[in-house]
């Protein structure tokens, strides 16, 4: 039985930073946006928690809402 070193052993590591996108930000603003809308148009308790709810999914009710929109034909 002999001891074994560890490959890593006295080799510094080196912390690599990743660069992220402002998509975070952009989606922070917007759910605090989505959030003040919804929750001053409440006039009920249960419409809170809707609005609550709904300021997490506003990114995809966007989207579906301008697909929707996209592939309407003209009259």
């Amino acid at each position: 039985m002999g001891t074994e070193l560890n490959p890593n052993e006295g080799e510094q590591h080196k912390s690599i930073m990743v660069r992220q996108s402002g998509g975070d930000a952009v989606y922070g603003i917007g759910l605090f946006g989505a959030w003040a809308y919804y929750l001053s148009q409440a006039t009920t308790f249960q419409q809170g928690v809707q609005g609550f709810f709904k300021g997490f999914v506003w990114p995809a009710i966007l989207v579906y809402e301008l697909l929707k929109f996209l592939n309407k034909e003209p009259d």
